[in-house]
């Protein structure tokens, strides 16, 4: 059974940005941030270590090493030893210290646009340059744009920030895709960083394929970087994962300062244990049933409401990457239904250039919602 939000009016109780950032009359379907209740199993652990004053610092093994390799298995047939876990506060983190453990000041770095907005951030945080290769339009999807890596790689990038599902577009990239970009920053020296923090949001019946998974090359190339709070709502917690598949990456990663471990939240690690126990299965189940019943629901909207909006339903996540260029609402619509329509959306623009004339629209929300929203957005089309 679908996973049911609470009414409106419980929601705008939250203090976290979603519920901050704007004043009561706006929808807000910006920032990603889910509507739904947590997993039982969370609210139970956290509410007991509230009970007994359990808020100190996170101890050495708060058991995440052993759960998400039992979540790896389990969800995606991915075997994880243990060991080669290491927690950190979040994915960004995580993004930021492998950045400046294997480049050096000014290496270039590919990011495939239009992407997660912090990913140019990072790069430039950890003495980076970013080097940008446009995700490839199928027509139909999108895909790496393999050739364009590999004129980056061959021209000096030292390595790329992948984005696994990718954000905004929900995009799985298959493991076919995924080996050869793995062969090809074997052959260029290259290293791949593989943010895949929505991996547990794919939807049934679409194949999603660890980075570390897809070869062997990959195994040597590569570190992953994850965390149950985007697919749990546990952003404000601060826990992350970094995962390795071969002893030279591991030492990397065991050679990174104590303090980028010590940062896990302790409320983080306990609810990421929680979230990746089996326990919580059933809870991911029903939202990945409202999940896909909005993401269809939203196709309907558009096309009754939005006319000329051009959106594809994503493979993962909550999030849809909606292209309103043809109405005509100028290079960044978001601001245009922000001031009209009292409705947030996250900007196309920050996405990259690609990103012109886009909204990303947060559907991690109840039907009535998503449906008042875009009928907000449809009145100003029709005036």
């Amino acid at each position: 059974m679908p996973l049911q939000a609470p009414p409106l009016a419980e929601l705008r109780r939250r203090s976290s940005t979603k519920w901050r950032t704007y004043s009561d009359e706006v929808l807000p379907l910006f920032v990603a941030e889910l509507d739904f209740p947590l997993a039982p199993a969370i609210t139970d652990v956290l509410a007991r270590a509230v009970a007994l004053g359990d808020t100190g610092y996170t101890p050495p093994d708060p058991g995440i090493r052993a759960a998400f390799s039992a979540y790896a298995r389990r969800r995606w047939e991915w075997d994880v030893a243990p060991a080669r876990v290491r927690s950190t506060t979040d994915v960004m983190t995580g993004v930021v210290e492998l950045l400046r453990a294997t480049i050096a000041p000014g290496d270039r770095v590919v990011i495939t646009p239009p992407v997660y907005p912090p990913f140019a951030d990072c790069i430039t945080e950890a003495g980076g340059t970013v080097e940008r290769v446009a995700l490839a339009d199928t027509g139909d999807g999108w895909m790496l744009d393999l050739a364009g890596i590999e004129a980056a790689f061959a021209g000096g990038a030292r390595a790329m920030l992948l984005c696994n599902p990718h954000n905004p577009t929900g995009t799985v990239h298959s493991g076919d895709t995924l080996a050869a970009l793995a062969g090809l920053a074997a052959e260029y020296g290259a290293v791949v960083i593989s943010d895949e923090i929505h991996a547990p949001l794919t939807q049934p019946g679409i194949r999603f394929t660890p980075y570390l998974a897809s070869s062997p090359a990959a195994a040597r190339t590569g570190y992953a970087v994850t965390s149950a709070s985007k697919t749990y709502n546990l952003a404000g917690l601060k826990c992350a994962v970094m995962v390795t598949a071969a002893e030279e990456t591991a030492a990397v990663v065991d050679a990174l300062p104590a303090e980028v471990e010590w940062r896990t939240g302790l409320f983080g690690a306990l609810s990421n244990v929680a979230a990746f126990a089996p326990e919580s299965d059933a809870w991911l189940g029903s939202l990945l049933a409202a999940l896909d019943e909005n993401r269809r629901l939203l196709a309907d909207l558009l096309e009754e409401h939005v006319p000329g909006a051009r959106y594809r339903m994503p493979d993962a996540g909550f999030l849809a990457w909606v292209d309103l260029s043809a109405l005509g609402w100028g290079d960044n619509p978001a601001v245009k239904i922000l001031r009209e329509a009292k409705v947030a959306l996250h900007y196309g623009p920050a996405f990259g250039a690609e990103g012109v004339g886009h909204v990303r629209i947060n559907f991690g929300c109840s039907p009535d919602v998503l449906r008042e929203a875009i009928e907000r957005i449809g009145a100003l089309v029709r005036t």
